[in-house]
Protein backbone atom coordinates (compact mmCIF):
# COMPACT_ATOMS: atom_id res chain seq x y z
CA UNK A 1 0.00 0.00 0.00
CA UNK A 2 3.00 2.47 0.31
CA UNK A 3 4.82 1.62 -3.49
CA UNK A 4 3.24 4.45 -5.02
CA UNK A 5 4.10 7.02 -1.50
CA UNK A 6 7.77 5.71 -1.83
CA UNK A 7 7.81 5.42 -5.39
CA UNK A 8 8.61 1.65 -5.49
CA UNK A 9 7.61 -0.87 -8.04
CA UNK A 10 7.50 -3.59 -5.55
CA UNK A 11 7.70 -4.78 -1.81
CA UNK A 12 11.07 -4.51 -0.87
CA UNK A 13 10.98 -5.97 2.47
CA UNK A 14 9.31 -9.29 1.90
CA UNK A 15 9.77 -12.20 3.48
CA UNK A 16 10.01 -14.95 1.07
CA UNK A 17 13.19 -16.39 -0.26
CA UNK A 18 14.07 -14.42 -3.45
CA UNK A 19 17.80 -14.92 -4.61
CA UNK A 20 16.71 -11.85 -6.43
CA UNK A 21 17.00 -10.20 -3.51
CA UNK A 22 20.10 -12.04 -1.72
CA UNK A 23 22.78 -9.74 -0.57
CA UNK A 24 25.80 -11.32 -0.71
CA UNK A 25 27.48 -10.20 2.44
CA UNK A 26 30.94 -11.56 3.36
CA UNK A 27 29.48 -14.82 4.92
CA UNK A 28 27.30 -15.39 1.97
CA UNK A 29 29.76 -15.03 -0.38
CA UNK A 30 31.95 -17.74 1.73
CA UNK A 31 28.94 -19.96 2.05
CA UNK A 32 27.88 -19.93 -1.37
CA UNK A 33 31.52 -20.43 -2.57
CA UNK A 34 31.49 -23.98 -0.10
CA UNK A 35 28.23 -24.89 -2.08
CA UNK A 36 29.60 -24.30 -5.80
CA UNK A 37 33.36 -26.70 -4.36
CA UNK A 38 30.48 -29.04 -3.16
CA UNK A 39 28.27 -29.28 -6.79
CA UNK A 40 31.57 -29.36 -8.32
CA UNK A 41 33.94 -31.59 -6.55
CA UNK A 42 33.35 -35.19 -6.15
CA UNK A 43 34.72 -35.16 -2.83
CA UNK A 44 31.65 -32.58 -1.56
CA UNK A 45 30.24 -33.09 1.86
CA UNK A 46 28.92 -29.73 3.13
CA UNK A 47 27.26 -28.41 6.65
CA UNK A 48 25.70 -24.70 6.79
CA UNK A 49 24.42 -23.46 9.76
CA UNK A 50 22.84 -19.88 10.48
CA UNK A 51 20.18 -18.14 12.97
CA UNK A 52 16.82 -18.89 11.88
CA UNK A 53 16.58 -15.72 8.87
CA UNK A 54 19.87 -15.29 7.83
CA UNK A 55 19.32 -15.99 4.45
CA UNK A 56 20.37 -20.27 4.21
CA UNK A 57 17.18 -21.01 1.95
CA UNK A 58 17.73 -18.00 -0.23
CA UNK A 59 21.08 -19.23 -0.66
CA UNK A 60 20.11 -22.57 -1.64
CA UNK A 61 17.49 -21.26 -4.17
CA UNK A 62 20.31 -19.17 -5.24
CA UNK A 63 22.54 -22.38 -5.67
CA UNK A 64 20.04 -23.90 -7.67
CA UNK A 65 19.11 -21.05 -10.20
CA UNK A 66 22.36 -21.94 -11.77
CA UNK A 67 22.89 -25.55 -11.92
CA UNK A 68 22.50 -26.99 -15.35
CA UNK A 69 21.09 -30.26 -16.83
CA UNK A 70 24.41 -31.79 -16.33
CA UNK A 71 23.70 -31.70 -12.71
CA UNK A 72 20.78 -33.91 -11.04
CA UNK A 73 19.55 -32.15 -7.70
CA UNK A 74 17.36 -33.46 -5.10
CA UNK A 75 16.20 -30.75 -2.71
CA UNK A 76 14.53 -31.49 0.52
CA UNK A 77 12.81 -29.26 2.76
CA UNK A 78 10.67 -30.98 5.26
CA UNK A 79 12.71 -33.16 7.43
CA UNK A 80 10.57 -34.43 9.95
CA UNK A 81 10.73 -37.98 8.70
CA UNK A 82 11.69 -41.47 9.38
CA UNK A 83 14.09 -43.26 7.47
CA UNK A 84 11.70 -44.78 5.10
CA UNK A 85 9.74 -41.97 4.65
CA UNK A 86 12.65 -39.48 3.41
CA UNK A 87 14.32 -42.36 1.20
CA UNK A 88 10.53 -42.35 -0.61
CA UNK A 89 10.91 -38.33 -0.74
CA UNK A 90 14.50 -38.45 -2.16
CA UNK A 91 13.25 -40.87 -5.19
CA UNK A 92 10.66 -38.74 -5.10
CA UNK A 93 12.94 -35.53 -5.85
CA UNK A 94 14.57 -37.80 -8.13
CA UNK A 95 11.74 -38.34 -10.63
CA UNK A 96 10.75 -42.23 -9.27
CA UNK A 97 7.86 -43.87 -7.68
CA UNK A 98 8.95 -45.43 -4.49
CA UNK A 99 5.61 -45.74 -2.89
CA UNK A 100 4.25 -49.56 -1.49
CA UNK A 101 7.77 -50.10 -1.58
CA UNK A 102 9.92 -51.46 1.60
CA UNK A 103 13.28 -49.98 3.18
CA UNK A 104 15.37 -52.68 1.05
CA UNK A 105 13.57 -52.44 -2.19
CA UNK A 106 13.86 -48.34 -1.66
CA UNK A 107 17.57 -48.65 -1.34
CA UNK A 108 18.22 -50.88 -4.39
CA UNK A 109 16.08 -48.37 -6.49
CA UNK A 110 17.88 -45.16 -5.19
CA UNK A 111 21.67 -46.95 -5.63
CA UNK A 112 20.64 -48.38 -9.03
CA UNK A 113 19.31 -44.32 -10.40
CA UNK A 114 22.74 -43.36 -8.60
CA UNK A 115 25.09 -45.42 -10.53
CA UNK A 116 23.11 -45.07 -13.41
CA UNK A 117 23.07 -41.04 -13.49
CA UNK A 118 26.79 -41.56 -12.03
CA UNK A 119 27.58 -43.53 -15.28
CA UNK A 120 26.30 -40.73 -17.35
CA UNK A 121 28.84 -38.57 -15.70
CA UNK A 122 26.20 -36.46 -13.89
CA UNK A 123 26.96 -34.60 -10.70
CA UNK A 124 24.23 -35.45 -8.40
CA UNK A 125 23.57 -33.95 -5.34
CA UNK A 126 21.58 -33.83 -2.37
CA UNK A 127 20.49 -30.87 -0.64
CA UNK A 128 18.64 -31.04 2.68
CA UNK A 129 17.00 -27.77 4.19
CA UNK A 130 16.07 -27.65 7.83
CA UNK A 131 18.63 -30.62 8.21
CA UNK A 132 18.38 -29.77 12.08
CA UNK A 133 15.08 -31.63 12.13
CA UNK A 134 16.60 -34.61 10.86
CA UNK A 135 16.60 -37.51 13.17
CA UNK A 136 19.77 -39.65 14.29
CA UNK A 137 18.21 -43.04 12.04
CA UNK A 138 18.03 -40.50 8.67
CA UNK A 139 21.15 -38.49 9.55
CA UNK A 140 22.50 -41.96 9.00
CA UNK A 141 20.94 -42.95 6.28
CA UNK A 142 22.85 -40.21 4.87
CA UNK A 143 26.59 -41.30 6.05
CA UNK A 144 25.43 -44.44 4.19
CA UNK A 145 24.60 -42.48 0.78
CA UNK A 146 27.72 -39.81 1.38
CA UNK A 147 29.89 -43.21 1.46
CA UNK A 148 29.25 -44.31 -2.04
CA UNK A 149 31.87 -44.00 -3.93
CA UNK A 150 33.89 -46.36 -6.92
CA UNK A 151 37.43 -46.13 -5.94
CA UNK A 152 38.76 -42.71 -7.20
CA UNK A 153 35.70 -40.73 -5.87
CA UNK A 154 32.05 -39.97 -4.62
CA UNK A 155 29.35 -40.84 -6.31
CA UNK A 156 26.70 -37.98 -4.30
CA UNK A 157 27.71 -34.79 -2.88
CA UNK A 158 25.42 -33.95 -0.03
CA UNK A 159 24.91 -30.05 1.32
CA UNK A 160 23.14 -30.02 5.00
CA UNK A 161 21.92 -26.61 5.76
CA UNK A 162 20.28 -25.93 9.37
CA UNK A 163 20.10 -23.95 12.72
CA UNK A 164 22.81 -24.08 14.99
CA UNK A 165 20.74 -26.99 16.83
CA UNK A 166 22.28 -29.35 13.62
CA UNK A 167 25.58 -28.37 15.37
CA UNK A 168 24.82 -29.83 18.28
CA UNK A 169 23.46 -33.28 16.88
CA UNK A 170 26.63 -33.65 14.70
CA UNK A 171 28.97 -33.33 17.67
CA UNK A 172 27.23 -36.14 19.48
CA UNK A 173 30.02 -38.93 19.52
CA UNK A 174 27.20 -41.34 17.48
CA UNK A 175 27.83 -39.15 14.66
CA UNK A 176 31.47 -39.80 14.50
CA UNK A 177 31.23 -41.74 11.32
CA UNK A 178 29.29 -38.76 9.54
CA UNK A 179 31.52 -36.28 10.54
CA UNK A 180 34.50 -38.24 9.27
CA UNK A 181 32.95 -37.64 5.89
CA UNK A 182 32.11 -34.23 6.44
CA UNK A 183 34.74 -32.07 4.06
CA UNK A 184 33.57 -28.51 5.09
CA UNK A 185 31.27 -26.78 7.48
CA UNK A 186 30.54 -23.28 7.73
CA UNK A 187 28.29 -20.72 9.93
CA UNK A 188 26.68 -17.92 7.98
CA UNK A 189 26.96 -15.25 11.31
CA UNK A 190 24.43 -11.94 10.98
CA UNK A 191 25.18 -9.05 9.70
CA UNK A 192 26.87 -5.98 11.32
CA UNK A 193 26.02 -3.00 12.24
CA UNK A 194 28.24 -1.47 9.09
CA UNK A 195 26.23 -4.27 6.72
CA UNK A 196 23.10 -2.66 7.77
CA UNK A 197 22.98 -0.07 5.29
CA UNK A 198 24.58 -1.55 2.48
CA UNK A 199 21.82 -4.24 2.93
CA UNK A 200 18.91 -2.18 3.19
CA UNK A 201 20.08 -0.13 0.34
CA UNK A 202 20.19 -2.97 -2.03
CA UNK A 203 16.65 -4.30 -1.42
CA UNK A 204 15.77 -0.66 -2.01
CA UNK A 205 17.54 -0.68 -5.58
CA UNK A 206 16.20 -3.60 -6.74
CA UNK A 207 12.67 -2.57 -6.72
CA UNK A 208 13.63 0.51 -8.72
CA UNK A 209 13.62 3.09 -5.27
CA UNK A 210 14.45 6.54 -6.75
CA UNK A 211 15.85 7.24 -2.90
CA UNK A 212 17.93 5.01 -1.91
CA UNK A 213 18.88 6.95 0.76
CA UNK A 214 14.99 6.23 2.56
CA UNK A 215 16.34 5.02 5.58
CA UNK A 216 18.60 8.08 7.44
CA UNK A 217 21.92 7.29 8.51
CA UNK A 218 20.60 8.05 12.02
CA UNK A 219 18.30 5.22 11.98
CA UNK A 220 20.53 2.19 11.33
CA UNK A 221 21.76 2.19 14.52
CA UNK A 222 18.45 1.98 15.55
CA UNK A 223 17.75 -0.87 13.46
CA UNK A 224 20.36 -2.95 13.98
CA UNK A 225 19.45 -2.57 18.12
CA UNK A 226 16.42 -4.49 17.31
CA UNK A 227 17.13 -6.98 14.64
CA UNK A 228 20.55 -7.69 15.81
CA UNK A 229 21.66 -8.20 12.08
CA UNK A 230 19.44 -10.87 11.30
CA UNK A 231 18.13 -10.20 7.66
CA UNK A 232 14.38 -11.23 8.14
CA UNK A 233 14.09 -9.43 11.05
CA UNK A 234 15.43 -6.34 9.12
CA UNK A 235 12.78 -6.94 6.37
CA UNK A 236 10.31 -7.10 9.36
CA UNK A 237 11.35 -3.86 11.10
CA UNK A 238 12.19 -2.15 7.64
CA UNK A 239 8.59 -2.57 6.38
CA UNK A 240 6.65 -1.77 9.65
CA UNK A 241 8.70 1.66 9.92
CA UNK A 242 7.28 2.19 5.81
CA UNK A 243 4.20 1.29 6.64
CA UNK A 244 4.07 3.72 9.82
CA UNK A 245 5.82 6.55 7.43
CA UNK A 246 3.03 6.07 5.26
CA UNK A 247 -0.19 5.75 7.90
CA UNK A 248 1.20 8.82 9.40
CA UNK A 249 1.56 10.65 6.25
CA UNK A 250 5.14 11.60 6.82
CA UNK A 251 7.65 13.38 4.68
CA UNK A 252 10.09 10.64 6.21
CA UNK A 253 11.73 8.43 8.25
CA UNK A 254 13.01 9.15 11.41
CA UNK A 255 14.54 7.19 14.30
CA UNK A 256 11.26 7.84 16.56
CA UNK A 257 8.92 6.22 13.60
CA UNK A 258 11.64 2.95 14.03
CA UNK A 259 11.03 3.48 17.58
CA UNK A 260 7.25 3.41 16.94
CA UNK A 261 7.81 0.19 14.34
CA UNK A 262 9.70 -1.81 17.39
CA UNK A 263 6.85 -1.32 19.75
CA UNK A 264 4.13 -2.03 17.66
CA UNK A 265 5.99 -5.11 16.78
CA UNK A 266 6.62 -5.62 20.69
CA UNK A 267 9.90 -5.77 20.49
CA UNK A 268 12.36 -5.65 22.75
CA UNK A 269 16.51 -4.79 21.49
CA UNK A 270 17.18 -8.01 19.95
CA UNK A 271 20.71 -8.52 23.10
CA UNK A 272 17.68 -8.73 25.51
CA UNK A 273 15.32 -11.07 23.48
CA UNK A 274 18.10 -13.08 23.07
CA UNK A 275 19.24 -13.25 26.76
CA UNK A 276 15.23 -13.63 27.93
CA UNK A 277 15.74 -16.69 25.22
CA UNK A 278 18.71 -18.19 26.15
CA UNK A 279 17.80 -17.69 30.14
CA UNK A 280 14.75 -19.83 29.05
CA UNK A 281 16.36 -22.70 27.58
CA UNK A 282 18.98 -23.06 30.21
CA UNK A 283 16.45 -24.28 32.50
CA UNK A 284 15.76 -27.19 30.41
CA UNK A 285 18.14 -29.04 29.52
CA UNK A 286 19.81 -29.85 25.83
CA UNK A 287 18.05 -26.59 24.23
CA UNK A 288 14.51 -26.84 25.49
CA UNK A 289 11.73 -29.36 24.62
CA UNK A 290 13.42 -29.91 21.48
CA UNK A 291 16.51 -30.61 23.36
CA UNK A 292 14.69 -33.42 25.85
CA UNK A 293 12.55 -34.60 22.51
CA UNK A 294 15.99 -35.66 21.16
CA UNK A 295 17.34 -37.03 24.63
CA UNK A 296 14.05 -39.18 25.11
CA UNK A 297 14.11 -40.54 21.32
CA UNK A 298 18.08 -41.94 21.92
CA UNK A 299 17.26 -43.67 24.95
CA UNK A 300 14.03 -45.06 23.74
CA UNK A 301 16.29 -45.91 20.37
CA UNK A 302 18.74 -47.67 22.87
CA UNK A 303 15.87 -49.45 25.45
CA UNK A 304 14.54 -50.79 21.65
CA UNK A 305 17.83 -51.88 20.88
CA UNK A 306 18.25 -53.68 24.27
CA UNK A 307 15.14 -55.22 24.10
CA UNK A 308 15.40 -56.85 20.51
CA UNK A 309 18.68 -58.08 22.08
CA UNK A 310 16.63 -60.26 24.66
CA UNK A 311 14.32 -61.35 22.79
CA UNK A 312 16.77 -62.64 20.95
CA UNK A 313 18.10 -64.62 23.47
CA UNK A 314 14.70 -66.13 23.99
CA UNK A 315 14.96 -69.96 22.97
CA UNK A 316 18.59 -69.37 24.61
CA UNK A 317 16.55 -68.31 28.14
CA UNK A 318 13.88 -71.08 27.89
CA UNK A 319 16.52 -74.16 27.43
CA UNK A 320 18.46 -72.95 30.40
CA UNK A 321 15.21 -72.96 32.60
CA UNK A 322 14.70 -76.06 31.92
CA UNK A 323 18.05 -77.42 32.48
CA UNK A 324 17.67 -75.30 36.12
CA UNK A 325 14.03 -77.03 36.57
CA UNK A 326 15.76 -80.50 35.90
CA UNK A 327 18.53 -79.86 38.17
CA UNK A 328 16.62 -78.45 40.74
CA UNK A 329 13.90 -81.97 40.97
CA UNK A 330 17.59 -84.01 40.76
CA UNK A 331 18.34 -81.88 44.45
CA UNK A 332 14.85 -82.70 45.76
CA UNK A 333 15.29 -86.53 45.18
CA UNK A 334 18.67 -86.39 46.31
CA UNK A 335 17.24 -84.86 49.48
CA UNK A 336 14.62 -87.47 49.64
CA UNK A 337 16.88 -90.06 49.62
CA UNK A 338 19.07 -89.15 52.17
CA UNK A 339 15.87 -88.56 54.36
CA UNK A 340 15.94 -84.64 54.24
CA UNK A 341 13.73 -82.44 52.92
CA UNK A 342 14.70 -79.28 51.21
CA UNK A 343 14.22 -76.07 52.91
CA UNK A 344 11.86 -74.47 50.19
CA UNK A 345 8.84 -76.48 49.69
CA UNK A 346 6.32 -75.49 47.20
CA UNK A 347 2.61 -75.71 48.12
CA UNK A 348 1.75 -79.29 46.42
CA UNK A 349 4.33 -81.10 47.68
CA UNK A 350 3.11 -80.13 51.69
CA UNK A 351 -0.06 -80.93 50.81
CA UNK A 352 0.97 -84.56 49.41
CA UNK A 353 3.26 -85.08 52.79
CA UNK A 354 0.20 -83.93 55.11
CA UNK A 355 -2.21 -86.25 53.34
Amino acid sequence: MYLEYFGLKAQPFRLSPDSGFLFMSEPHIRAKAYMDYTVWNREGFLVITGEIGCGKTTLIQKLLSELDENVVVAKLFQTQLDEVEFLQALLVEFGLNPFNAKKVELLDMLNTFLIEQFLQTKQIVLIVDDAHNLSIKVLEEICMLAGLETHKEKIMHVILVGQPQLNETLDDPEMDQLMQRVKLRYHIRALSEQEVGPYIRHRLSVVGAKDRILFPLDTLPLIYKYAGGIPRLINTLCDTVLTCTYADNLTKITPEVVEVAAKELQWLPYAERLERRRLKTTRTPEGGVAGILREQTHTLAVIADQVRKIEGLGPTLGSIGKILAAIELHLRNLARNQGAEPRAESPPDRKHRIG
